[in-house]
């Protein structure tokens, strides 16, 4: 052996050696975790947000036990109550009125009274009514007052009164009872004694005011799959209208296209032949329409979703921060997620956003299918958000949040982690560009959003309500449909009604429409209307006379009362619609966020059906209003079962009033009296009788109106419809998919800022042909986290654990 050879032994000798010492120093060592950090933050202001605060469960029991004790009547527990006693539909909070809540948030004023909504079933009384009371000061309630006159303009009518669980508990032994009459029947038609049968709730209940009838749709109940594609064809009208339960009747009853007195005359019409059965056989769970079992065994896991450095949003309470963003959260019980004081750098945007109603009207030729109406507020939009699942309705590291309710029971409810907050990175960019000439570089910017989700299962349906905050300084409100599809039993000219999707089962046709309250404070409450739209103008050219064109120009609008503003659903209207300051931006345009619909609602209810009035708000896409304290809402609950004396009808708040805004001046109001009109609006910018008001900047610089101690005269309000029409295909077997079936609207800065605020995101990349983007100083993204693994909780579901064997409302 040489001296080269040895050499070349000893260093790969070495090198062995060296290569063994690496691996014992790092066997066992496992990937460093990422670092985390808990969103749940401490709040810096002090709890301002906590004006807007859901009540906890500790409030709404010693509102309870305040009402148990002052009322001087005998209250029973909702869950057990009979029509004919005295109980606590429900509690909540009562919203501040907004004028005390901003002199809290922005002035000297006192932190408003905590207070809370109690809605009271009287039926043990002379004259059964609803009553609301205000129940207040929290936590140590000291007085209660009847609102109800002040709110409605009267005592709420009994009958309108949303059914209980137990109401319908009632119902369904009464259904059991009359089935019992038809034995032969059922087993020949359904393979069934009537108690494997379970029911599915319509509405509204009848046709005329005072009415309470209810068609109840039958179904071959499967255990662990949707029974809502398995109609058997039976359908039963039962009257439950009077406070003794002993008193419910069967009023009518329908099979395969024709109609019955009873059960009994059903049965001797299928003994004496004369009635056409159609044997359905029982399905058996492995082989059900609709069943969600998994046919394949897991494959490989997909993406995952996961903070490298942990969340960079806060959670304080009921805020959320977030690169800018500060947003007051709640959950109504029964119109569902609400938002307030939503602010943007420091500026508030949105004083209120709040879902209001959702809507779902069908069509059939059976009577269940035909007549249903389902307002959800009624039902419980918020009530039935129950917990969401880790890795599939959410991320599985974003931020669950707890809800609490109380109603029809004594006794709080929580759903819990039913409601989640997440950074979703949509893989798009916000903005980008990439210059291949003059100068060749790439610019752009990921897009991030922050989410705030609710997931509300209301009977068969499930919507996902999405809110959405971008750091271009948009806000996003989106909502999916998915679940299962209702059906009816296909008889004679079922398809013309929607389309078979099973051996007897007919998808039926239906529109969705959601609406929404949206109290803008664009840079203050003093804000106008206006609309901008494109046209064009046939002319010469300017630089030769010869020849004409056709000139795109700009058509601006500001619209001056409450019928302007109100446009018709599916009717065109501008495409550009906003709120505008009487504040400019540095170009000299009035500060504004714009109003962007995106929706593809069916068509609304004609107008002259009874029950119009109740869902009036359908008629428009999008109404402006004057925002009144007494005009909280855009529905009621009440609505659903009394929509022909609907006792709130949104129509009555279009009364033609004005919406421009005036300054009044007073001792505190800087600047002469004034009607602000923006210069380019008006017909002749030099006419005497628009006073100019008092206006400081410098130019370009920016410019603003001194209105310091001028009040609005009026706020104003946008209530935005949205929805889509559904005819059932066999694509929706096993339910429903969120593909396409998702509708919202936008609330964009427009002329807000003096250019894109994301500008100032810490995510901008650029990098030029000059530089190594594969460096880290010229690209973030050449360097991301190191491999580690996410900090993810251990995977738990507690979401039947509020839920007996008894069915939700509607479904029996």
């Amino acid at each position: 052996m040489n001296v080269r050879t040895a050499l070349v032994l000893l260093a790969l000798a070495l090198a062995t050696i060296f290569a063994l010492v690496c691996v014992l120093l790092t066997r066992g060592r496992a990937p460093a975790a990422c670092p985390h950090r808990s969103p749940v933050q401490e709040d810096p202001d002090g709890g301002q947000s906590l004006v807007f605060a859901d009540l906890t469960p500790a409030e709404l029991a010693q509102v309870v036990r305040y009402l148990q004790g002052h009322l001087g009547l005998r209250l029973v527990d909702a869950a057990h109550a009979k029509p004919s006693n005295n109980c606590i539909a429900s509690v909540e909070l009562q919203v501040p009125a907004k004028a005390e809540v901003l002199q809290f948030l922005d002035g000297a004023g006192a932190r408003p009274p905590r207070e809370a909504l109690a809605v009271l079933y009287f039926g043990d009384q002379p004259d059964p009514n609803i009553t609301e009371y205000v129940v207040g000061p929290l936590p140590t309630p000291a007085y209660h007052r009847d609102v109800t006159v002040r709110r409605y303009g009267g005592k709420v009518p009994y009958h309108r009164r949303p059914v209980t669980g137990k109401e319908y508990v009632d119902i369904n032994a009464l259904i059991q009872r009359e089935l019992q009459k038809a034995p032969r029947f059922l087993a020949a038609c359904c393979e069934s004694d009537g108690t494997d049968l379970t029911t599915l709730t319509t509405a509204p209940r009848g046709f005329k005011s005072g009415d309470r009838a209810t068609w109840f749709v039958l179904f071959h109940g499967v255990a662990g799959s949707g029974y809502y594609l398995s109609p058997v064809g039976l359908e039963v009208l039962v009257d439950h209208g009077d406070l003794d339960v002993s008193l419910w009747q069967l009023r009518r009853v329908f099979y395969n296209g024709q109609y019955f007195a009873n059960m009994r005359d059903l049965e001797e019409e299928f003994m004496a032949n004369l009635l056409e059965v159609v044997r359905i056989q029982k399905p058996q769970a492995e082989s059900v329409l609709g069943s969600m079992r998994p046919r394949h065994q897991p494959g490989s896991p997909g993406p995952l979703h996961y903070e490298p450095q942990g969340p960079r949003y806060s959670v304080m309470g009921n805020r959320v921060t977030f690169q800018g963003w500060s947003i007051t959260f709640g959950m109504s019980p029964s119109s569902g997620p609400r938002f307030f004081d939503i602010r943007y750098r420091g500026e508030r945007i949105v004083y209120e956003l709040s879902l209001q109603e959702a809507l779902a009207l069908y069509g059939s030729n059976c009577p269940g299918g035909m007549s249903t109406r389902y307002l959800d507020g009624s039902f419980g939009i918020g009530r039935f958000a129950y917990e969401l699942v880790r890795g599939l309705d959410c991320p599985y590291a974003a931020t669950y949040v707890d809800r609490h309710y109380l109603v029809e029971s004594d006794t709080p409810k929580t759903n819990q982690n039913s409601l989640c907050i997440f950074e979703h990175d949509a893989a798009l960019p916000l903005r980008r560009h990439f210059s291949d000439s003059q100068s060749l570089y790439y610019g752009g910017l990921r897009k991030t959003t922050l989410v705030i989700r609710a997931i509300s299962t209301l009977i068969n349906y499930d919507y996902i309500w999405d809110f959405m905050f971008h750091s271009s300084g948009a806000v996003e409100v989106r909502v999916h449909a998915t679940g299962y599809i209702s059906t009816s039993f296909l008889h004679g000219q079922g398809t013309d009604y929607g389309s078979r999707v099973g051996p007897h089962t007919l998808g039926t046709m239906h529109l969705h429409h959601m609406h929404y309250k949206v109290d803008l404070d664009v840079d203050g409450q003093l804000n106008t209307l206006e609309t901008q739209d494109m046209g064009y103008k046939l002319m010469k050219e300017p630089w030769s006379m010869q020849n004409t064109i056709e000139r795109l120009y700009l058509r601006r609008k500001r619209l001056e009362r409450e019928d302007e503003a109100a446009f018709p659903l599916n009717a065109p209207m501008p495409r550009y619609v906003s709120f505008a300051s009487p504040n400019s931006n540095k170009w000299g345009h009035p500060r504004s966020y714009r109003i962007q619909i995106n929706s593809f609602a069916g068509e609304h209810l004609p107008t002259s059906s009874p029950m119009e009035r109740a869902i009036s708000w359908g008629r428009y896409q999008l109404a402006v209003t004057r925002r009144k304290e007494e005009e909280p809402s855009s529905t009621s609950i009440y609505n659903q079962n009394d929509p022909w004396t609907p006792t709130v009808a949104f129509a009555d708040f279009i009364n033609n009033e004005t919406i421009t805004n005036e300054v009044s001046r007073g001792p505190l109001c800087r600047g002469s009296p004034t009607l602000w009109v923006q210069p380019w609006l008006l017909p002749q910018p030099e006419a005497s009788h628009v006073l100019q008001p008092t206006w400081v900047g410098d130019g370009l610089k920016g410019t603003h109106w001194d209105l310091r101690g001028c009040p609005p005269t009026q706020d104003l309000v946008a209530w935005i419809s949205v929805g889509f029409l559904h005819v059932p295909h066999a694509e929706d077997i096993p339910n429903t998919v969120t593909v396409g079936n998702g509708v919202g609207f936008f609330l964009r800065p427009y002329n807000y800022f003096d250019e894109d605020p994301s500008v100032d995101s810490p995510d901008s990349v650029y990098f030029s042909s000059e530089q190594d983007p594969g460096t880290c100083g010229a690209n973030p993204l050449a360097c991301p986290s190191p491999a580690c693994a996410p900090h993810l909780p251990p995977f738990r579901y507690g979401g039947f654990l509020n839920l007996s064997l008894a069915p939700p409302p509607g479904a029996l």
